[in-house]
């Protein structure tokens, strides 16, 4: 594991900037491929490669190091969570005025799924794949992109002059406040904080003209909206967006010490606990399962060593999961029906928002006298219903 020391970082450049003095603020160490879902016979070991998150102080940005894995797109099931959210995000969008009926419109959805699409129907808006839109919408798309300022100028080459960017983060100030270090996986190039983003889009002609902060994720996800600078509304920045830069930037978000000191110290306390945990479990001839294959999943289980001895089984609702395994530990993932079948005294839930609808989902798991148990990043026990 990292040191609470920021390290420079060597033959790196800012994925925004360019530039080369960035300085490492989490390191993982040697991680398997975060969204490979092996086969149970593909040979083994898995493959791993070195994970570290690296602060620019130029751009403010966080980001992911290097990422020399191709990824396997199995793709997911939207959770309720999320299409709650997404409800949320086009209500106040709209309720601001941002949203005009009949417009065009252009997405940059996720590439695990997830989109705006379903709750933006009522608009009668116009999806276009090229040309300009009055409307873009940005939901987790960005962070993909490895070249991080080519992708930012092509959202904006594509916007009217009246026209609004929206974008769905999760809020790399609440990864600091909270300690999430297991949210560093392949494929996320970048975290963005409100003061990183703002900074970006003001290079290039935008300006934020609404922010708005939600639950999602220990109160970590935040919608943006940026119009350009010289468009028919001559725009300036809200008040909400200022508070929020005033907040985040108080918290340490753009001091390399303190995100280091945050990160570090939550993965120390999180591989302790969980391996405490399981090997308390172990003791009292507790069978301990999972729920929630997803690809953060997978360093926090590598990090804690935990092996199909300490858990039996994950569960996932996506299908294309079903049959395979979670990469470098090799635990096997099985279906929700699965996992219910097998009565396991201890379910391990990955993905926290999620606990309401799995306890409606799969009543069976607390009526055969299991309990759920929340990692986040800690193991905690919930009381039964």
């Amino acid at each position: 594991m990292s040191s609470t020391h920021t390290a420079p970082v060597e033959q790196w450049r800012d994925r925004w900037s360019g530039d080369a003095s960035g300085v490492v603020v989490l390191d993982l160490g040697e991680q398997p491929a975060s969204d490979l879902f092996p086969k149970p016979t593909d040979p083994t070991p898995d493959p791993r490669y070195r994970m570290r998150m690296v602060f620019s102080p130029v751009s403010g940005l966080l980001q992911l190091e290097d990422d020399p894995t191709t990824p396997e797109e199995v793709m997911g099931v939207e959770p309720a969570a999320l299409v709650r959210q997404a409800e949320l995000c086009v209500a106040d969008a709209d309720a601001a005025g941002l949203i005009v009926p009949r417009s065009r419109v252009l997405h940059y959805p996720s590439p695990h799924g997830g989109s705006w699409r379903k709750q933006l129907e009522p608009f009668d808006l116009v999806e276009v794949s090229e040309g300009e839109a009055e409307l873009i919408v940005d939901v987790h798309g960005m962070m993909h992109a490895a070249d991080q300022k080519a992708a930012f100028l092509e959202r904006r080459d594509h916007l009217s002059d009246d026209g609004v960017i929206l974008f769905m983060i999760h809020n790399a100030s609440a990864i600091v406040r909270e300690g999430m270090w297991n949210a560093l996986k392949n494929g996320h190039f970048a975290y963005y904080t409100t003061p990183a983003m703002v900074r970006m889009a003001d290079e290039i002609g935008l300006v934020a003209i609404g922010a708005w902060s939600y639950p999602l994720y220990n109160n970590g996800t935040t919608m943006l909206a940026f119009a350009k600078k010289d468009g028919a509304r001559r725009p300036v920045q809200a008040d909400s967006v200022t508070k929020l830069i005033e907040e985040e930037s108080a918290l340490g978000v753009l001091d390399p010490e303190r995100i280091t000191e945050s990160l570090h110290t939550a993965l120390v306390d999180s591989v302790a606990a969980i391996r405490a945990y399981l090997d308390g479990a172990k003791e009292q001839g507790l069978t301990v399962a999972g729920y929630g294959a997803a690809s953060r999943t997978a360093a926090l289980l590598t990090s804690a060593e935990v092996s199909t001895d300490d858990v039996t089984m994950i569960a996932d609702a996506s299908t294309g999961k079903h049959g395979r395994t979670m990469p470098g530990t090799r635990i096997p993932i099985v279906s929700p029906d699965e996992l219910v079948a097998a009565r396991p005294d201890r379910v391990l839930l990955f993905i926290s928002d999620l606990l309401p609808e799995v306890r409606r989902a799969m009543p069976g798991i607390e009526q055969s006298g299991g309990k759920w148990v929340v990692v986040d990043p800690v193991p905690t026990e919930v009381d039964a219903q």
